[in-house]
């Protein structure tokens, strides 16, 4: 009786060698696969640990400089709107100043006019004219001497006409004095075709009391004399 015994062999002897998967992966994977994924992750961890710590705040550049621009626009616009309202209001002061020397010089045009138009056939209304818009005391000062003056005059049969040439403010430390100049033709008995001059007035006015005049200095350099 014959045995074959090829077959068990086979079954029974050293196993067939299987191919080796030779792909980088599958080698790795044989070499160690948890100690590889555990290097990926160390790595993953290192990477977050020097992108941030713990407990800060990233900024970013970008948002810090314009963060830096706002602020330097409010605080530019802040300086250019106190530059303007200084400006502004260093104007309107200017333009309040002017305004006021031209009211005044007008009043004090107007009065040295009024004043150095006389006629002695009206003393009466001249004596008006040298009262009106001053102070209560200065016209009763021009009472005063009316008499005198009416004496003076009317011999003389005196008139006077005027015409402004120039008025300018002088001071403002008490009150406005404004000196203004007057081109004047009179005429008298004495002197018929007249003659002409140049009259000077001062005239002091009161801002915080409605303009009133409260002393002239000059009315008598306008009135006719004997020569």
């Amino acid at each position: 009786m014959s045995n074959d015994t090829s077959e068990p062999a086979a079954q029974g002897g050293t196993p067939a060698a299987v191919p080796a998967d030779t792909t980088p992966s599958a080698a790795a994977t044989q070499a160690g696969g948890p100690a590889a994924s555990g290097t990926e992750t160390s790595a993953a961890a290192g990477s977050q640990a020097a992108g941030s710590a713990p407990g800060t705040v990233q900024i970013r550049l970008a948002t810090l400089l314009q963060a830096v621009a706002a602020v330097a626009l409010v605080a530019l616009t802040v300086t250019f709107g106190l530059l303007w309202w200084s400006a502004r209001s260093t104007n309107h002061d200017h333009d309040a100043q002017a305004a006021a020397d031209r009211h005044a010089e007008q009043v004090a045009t107007d009065y040295a006019v009024g004043a150095s138009n006389f006629n002695y056939q009206d003393f009466d209304a001249w004596v008006g004219k040298l009262k009106s818009g001053t102070a209560p005391q200065l016209g009763a000062k021009f009472d005063a001497t009316a008499g005198a003056l009416k004496q003076l005059l009317v011999p003389l049969q005196g008139t006077t006409s005027a015409t402004p040439i120039t008025a300018k403010v002088v001071d403002r430390a008490n009150g406005y004095t404004v000196d203004v100049f007057l081109n004047v033709t009179s005429t008298s008995a004495q002197n018929p075709d007249g003659k002409q001059s140049t009259v000077n007035y001062t005239v002091h006015l009161d801002p915080n009391n409605n303009w009133v005049i409260t002393d002239v200095g000059g009315v008598t350099d306008m009135l006719p004399t004997k020569k």
